[in-house]
């Protein structure tokens, strides 16, 4: 499969609406109404109902700058800011930048360094003709999944509560290569205090064992916002050339070559949960089990099950 093909294969996989230029009415979405936004910010709709915002759409331009930042960084967490506007209960990215901080493994905080290079960004986008502000902030997991841990959260309850609207996008980097598709979520948090209703998971996802308490202690304090994404004639250019560095680092490798270490560590995390959910099973029964079941079993049937999945991606 060449470039221009994986391109091709790659908006189709996410769904990335083109908006034709010639139409005026359809152009309107690049269009910067700055005294629409701060009548906007005056009035405050969101203040009263906490699920005002309901929808994120993502210029493809931005989406696959925070998908080469988000690869670029392995196993470490990195993290970046969005920049865009409003528009009715819709949240809409036009732009994205990385932020100069120090991740881990398990979470990125941003420095002083980092609120110096946001300021001194945003006010050089304002010179150059660029009024979109800043409407919220990206992070990655890699290999396990889009949801906010308690970290995500209390950063994003903070800028909630100073600098809102704001969103909190999260993209696994590792997944995105494994499925070829971008695996991401965009989310904002409910005010302290505030309870939801009981909501079905809108999405089933593999959380793994050691983070699975993590994300069930702090599922209830955030939701999901629907996500699409869009591009036009006028950012292809800049487009095609992004594309390139991302198809180098990303979907010209194969999945199973390129995540070894990501398949090795589905396979062992899928073991211990079926090990885990076999000592609970054997604990809550009464009487005699029978001849116990042998783990090499379980684990050929886990590996059976991780290989079915890469190869339906």
């Amino acid at each position: 499969m060449d470039s221009a093909i994986a391109q091709k294969t790659w908006e189709l996989e996410n769904n990335i609406l083109t908006v034709e230029t010639p139409d005026p009415s359809s152009d309107s979405i690049f269009y910067y109404d700055e005294a629409a936004q701060a009548k906007f910010q005056h009035e405050k709709p969101w203040a009263n109902d906490p699920h005002y915002f309901k929808r994120v759409k993502i210029s493809a331009l931005a989406l696959l700058k925070m998908v080469v930042h988000a690869r670029s960084g392995g196993t470490i967490e990195v993290m970046g800011l969005m920049q865009g506007k409003t528009d009715g209960d819709a949240i809409i990215v036009m732009d994205a930048f990385a932020l100069p901080v120090e991740g881990t493994e398990t979470r990125v905080n941003a420095q002083a360094d980092a609120y110096e290079y946001m300021v001194d960004y945003s006010q050089t986008n304002k010179q150059a003709g660029r009024l979109e502000n800043v409407v919220g902030w990206y992070h990655s997991h890699p290999g396990y999944g889009c949801w906010l841990s308690g970290i995500d959260v209390s950063t994003q309850m903070l800028n909630q509560q100073f600098q809102e609207p704001f969103l909190a996008v999260v993209i696994d980097p590792t997944r995105t290569v494994s499925a070829g598709k971008v695996e991401i979520g965009a989310f904002r948090t409910y005010p302290e205090g505030y309870k939801p209703s009981d909501e079905p998971i809108s999405e089933y996802q593999t959380i793994p064992l050691n983070k699975i308490e993590d994300f069930g202690v702090h599922c209830k304090q955030y939701y999901a916002l629907d996500i699409t994404y869009f591009k036009s004639s006028l950012d292809c250019h800049l487009l095609d050339l992004l594309w390139n560095k991302y198809w180098v680092n990303t979907l010209s490798s194969s999945p199973l070559l390129g995540n070894g270490d990501y398949v090795a560590g589905q396979i062992s995390d899928l073991a211990e949960k079926l090990e885990q959910a076999e000592n609970q099973l054997a604990h809550s029964r009464i009487g005699p089990l029978g001849p116990p079941r042998k783990k090499e079993v379980s684990i050929i049937f886990v590996i059976c099950i991780v290989l079915s999945s890469l190869f339906r991606g």
